[in-house]
């Protein structure tokens, strides 16, 4: 696919929909521009920062007991005295 873009008097561009879809971005979305040559760009979307609710959970495993709060931090104190 090619595009041609006209640059705005403030040095914008905007890219055709199709070109947004092929990228898989949407309004709000951010892209990263790379300058790869002399002349020469590789467009690509934007690694999105980690989300505290996509971690939270993440170490959870089916069938696994549930800790209180007092045992966590007892596992913790013993992994930095080196203990464990």
């Amino acid at each position: 696919m090619k595009s041609t873009l006209k640059i705005t008097s403030k040095g914008q561009v905007t890219f055709r929909k199709e070109v947004l879809d092929q990228l898989g971005v949407k309004p709000g979305d951010r892209i990263t521009v790379e300058l790869v040559s002399p002349g020469r760009v590789e467009v690509r979307p934007a690694e999105t920062p980690a989300k505290l609710e996509a971690f939270v959970g993440c170490l959870k495993k089916p069938g696994a007991p549930k800790l209180s709060i007092e045992e966590l931090n007892e596992i913790a104190r013993k992994g930095w005295a080196g203990e464990r």
